[in-house]
């Protein structure tokens, strides 16, 4: 018997959306089709409870599957193999699928998504289970620690049997929660923040802060490789690349050492919400970890969001650094945030920033700058760079 493959999806969070599940589903299906577009022929169908790709003939199974795990809301994906809904069919598969392998324990797992089925999850498992042992009479079965799984869903006009299911991000869909706008730094706090909105559904715009020509490009071409690869979970990016070293040599040249830091940062606020503003964002979000650095303190943070207007989104701000560091291993972000490179933070920073600002400290700081002109002049400077993952085709959606 031919084995027709196909990559089943299953979601977690979005099936809990009850009234508003559709048009969770609706960009989680299209960003599917958007992750596998390049991969030659994909054809998406909505089951219930979950998403199949059609796979026939397809020269890479895996890889689409792979794809499907870079995709916020996916709480799982396998390769699974369509058979006729009948137990014999069934029993073709699973026995091509323990060919060949070692295993001293195994489970079935069998599902009915129709409970008109002849047979009960219970006693398919059973058949199942029997047809297994007698092609390795040496295994066992282990309802709680099995090696090898093997998953039976069993639909109206088909079943799926499939091995080795993989975890996806969870979360929900990008797209479905609206538009934030990331200040990234280059550093390894920020890219790990924007990928935790991204898996909120969010879809970031990166807003990065450069010292050129006080500094060399270093930090641009850092939040380049950063946008590309984060991209990959998103589509489709955008950067903002601000040039800030004038603002901060003026800021140098009025604000005493001590409150340039707290600052700096109210002043990329306003930058950043005039820009995000313009593209639609409704919050901005941030790398900060509470107490990590000077401008970390809760003081300092107050002081922060009194010159913005957005809320600003702080996903990182119970963890530590060695689990921020942890996850920007595992999103690939790591080893980019780790080149040596000069950014604004670096430029005209003092030696001993002020740790607990007050209000007053800040507008008596500010009172001699323009700062609708800073501000401005911020904006007019942004220049924009458009990122794609991967190149624009397109899978069927039916």
């Amino acid at each position: 018997m031919k084995l027709r493959p196909a990559v089943i999806v299953h979601y977690h969070e979005v099936g809990l959306k009850r009234g508003n599940r559709p048009l969770f589903l609706r960009h989680l299906a299209r960003n599917l089709a958007r992750a596998t577009s390049d991969l030659g022929p994909v054809q998406l169908r909505q089951l219930s409870g979950r998403i199949l790709l059609d796979l026939d003939d397809h020269p890479a199974p895996e890889t689409v599957r792979d794809r499907a795990l870079r995709v916020c809301g996916v709480a799982s994906a396998a390769v699974a193999y369509r058979v006729p809904s009948n137990l014999d069919a069934m029993k073709a598969v699973v026995g091509r699928l323990v060919e060949g392998r070692a295993f001293a324990s195994f489970r079935i797992s069998a599902r009915r998504a129709f409970k008109t089925y002849p047979m009960t999850s219970v006693e398919l498992n059973r058949a199942l289970g029997a047809f297994v042992l007698e092609r390795a009479p040496r295994a066992r079965v282990d309802l709680r620690n099995a090696e090898l799984e093997i998953h039976v869903e069993v639909m109206p006009a088909e079943a799926f049997v499939y091995v080795d299911r993989l975890a996806g991000p969870g979360g929900l869909p990008v797209g479905a929660s609206g538009t934030v706008a990331a200040l990234l730094s280059g550093g390894i706090d920020s890219p790990v923040a924007a990928w935790r909105m991204m898996k909120r559904g969010c879809r970031v715009v990166f807003i990065h802060f450069h010292s050129v020509p006080y500094l060399p490009a270093t930090s641009q071409a850092k939040a380049r490789a950063l946008v590309e690869r984060l991209t990959a979970w998103q589509y489709e990016s955008r950067l903002l690349l601000v040039p800030f070293g004038e603002i901060q040599r003026e800021i140098v040249l009025t604000v005493p050492p001590p409150a340039r830091v707290v600052v700096y940062r109210r002043l990329m606020v306003r930058i950043a919400e005039a820009l995000g503003r313009e593209r639609g964002a409704l919050a901005l979000a941030t790398g900060e970890s509470l107490g990590q650095v000077a401008s970390q303190t809760l003081e300092n943070i107050a002081r922060i969001n009194e010159a913005a207007t957005l809320p600003i989104l702080r996903p990182l701000i119970g963890m530590d650094k060695l689990e921020i560091t942890e996850e920007a291993t595992r999103l690939g972000t790591f080893e980019i945030s780790i080149e040596p490179d000069q950014d604004c933070c670096t430029l005209f920073t003092p030696r001993h920033p002020a740790t607990r600002m007050s209000s007053e400290e800040v507008k008596a700081a500010e009172a001699r700058l323009d700062i609708p002109a800073l501000v401005a002049r911020g904006c007019a400077g942004a220049a924009v760079e458009v990122f794609e993952f991967p190149a624009r085709a397109r899978a069927a959606v039916v």
